[in-house]
């Protein structure tokens, strides 16, 4: 019997999805609840799994199309013997769309979206490291591919060199030109780099955003870290790194500062009662914010596993709507990628959030006397429309209070 395979309800807001990856080709067998295709909305990767065992007998949709709820993506045929049976001939043989026999060893062939970006870019699918199922590779495998090599060639070419004399492993980017030649690619926008798009252009002009700036020397944090460490992990199973402490530090700020804890919704102010705290990391779509929920409530080794979980959904493009929803606070920490110093956007409907910046050894003084200690760059950018100066510059004076005295998180002082 033939079982259609649909597109799923989406989530709410969300109107349309577009075709990211198919993890099986017409011929394949399918297994139950099996993923057969991933769909990209602007908030969350969604996996479209079979509801029962048979065979790929026809694919409707290509990768990059757009599609709505209940629309047609494919035909199965049931039955347990179809899945059992599979076409060895479709080893070396084209599909039906004219895809080319798999050229990545024993991966599936990249859809014709993914195989038209490598053409354009003179790539073979087997110079791309797959990371879809099988090895299969994906438009963010690409793109990330040719962003790896422009990067390597920017940082391997002297200065001194001609400008019409790129390196090899630049040529492999671009398509065959001659040397006179300034090549440029156009690409769409991913649903998810559109949304982010979006809603930055949407904060700063319906925010009133102000950033102030302080520094913290993490010295205390450093020796508390280095103290109980392994023993930490050996108990809890997991790493302590700063974000533990930070997110305490923060969520100590807010009970004294509750207004940036609040947002804005027309009119009124809605003050939150709860400190469900966002976490920016970045992910293969682009930089997310997944909500760390009841931050107040949770330990240090429960706040570190928390992040961690969500960090590895992230790269994995297992985040549900749920990780990605409310938030009455953020954390963006630029320190991981080297950054001095920024001024964070904030993440609406919030009014506040924190940037962490690089941990570097700097000569302060302390007391009477010139040290060197390690130290960050702390950034606040809030909504001045409802945060005033003072606030503001209180609740970042309180983190830097709280981290060089950590043990105020214990005393609650």
């Amino acid at each position: 019997m033939s079982i259609e395979i649909k597109v799923p309800a989406l989530p709410e807001s969300v109107a349309e999805a577009t075709i990211a990856t198919w993890h099986k080709a017409e011929g394949d067998a399918v297994g139950r609840d099996e993923n057969v295709v991933d769909l990209e909305t602007d908030k969350v990767m969604l996996e479209v799994p079979s509801t029962v065992a048979g065979k790929l007998v026809k694919v409707l949709k290509g990768e990059g199309d757009t599609v709505v709820a209940g629309d047609v993506l494919a035909v199965l045929e049931e039955g347990e013997a179809a899945a059992a049976t599979e076409n060895k001939e479709t080893d070396a043989k084209p599909d039906d769309q004219g895809a080319p026999a798999s050229t990545n060893g024993d991966a599936p062939d990249p859809g014709p979206a993914v195989r038209k970006l490598l053409t354009e870019n003179g790539l073979q699918a087997s110079d791309v490291n797959g990371s879809g199922k099988g090895g299969r590779v994906t438009r963010e495998d690409v793109e990330a591919h040719l962003a790896k090599n422009r990067q390597s060639s920017a940082s391997s070419q002297p200065s001194s060199a001609p400008a019409s004399a790129p390196s090899t492993q630049a040529k492999a980017d671009l398509p065959e030109v001659s040397g006179s030649d300034r090549v440029e690619q156009r690409v769409p926008m991913t649903r998810i780099r559109a949304r982010i798009a979006e809603r930055l252009v949407e904060a700063q002009q319906t925010a009133a955003m102000l950033t102030t700036f302080n520094e913290v020397d993490l010295l205390a944090v450093d020796k508390l870290r280095k103290q109980y460490r392994d023993s930490f992990e050996k108990n809890h199973g997991v790493r302590l790194g700063y974000m533990s402490f930070f997110v305490k530090a923060t969520i100590e700020a807010l009970k004294r500062y509750p207004i940036l804890n609040a947002s804005v919704d027309g009119s009124d102010i809605v003050y939150h009662g709860h400190y469900d705290i966002g976490v920016a990391v970045s992910s293969p779509r682009g930089l997310v914010v997944p909500v760390l929920r009841a931050a107040d409530k949770l330990s240090f080794a429960e706040i570190e596993s928390g992040i961690g979980d969500l960090g590895r959904k992230a790269r994995d493009n297992k985040l549900s709507l749920d990780d990605l929803s409310g938030g009455t606070f953020s954390i963006t920490n630029g320190g991981v990628f080297g950054s001095m110093l920024s001024t964070p956007i904030l993440n609406p409907p919030q009014s506040g959030i924190l940037g962490m910046h690089g941990i570097n050894k700097r000569p302060v003084v302390v007391g009477d006397e010139i040290v060197v200690r390690p130290m960050m760059y702390l950034a606040l950018t809030y909504d001045h429309r409802i945060i005033d100066g003072r606030e503001a510059v209180m609740f970042l004076r309180t983190i830097k209070e709280v981290l060089e005295d950590p043990a105020r998180m214990l005393l609650e002082i």
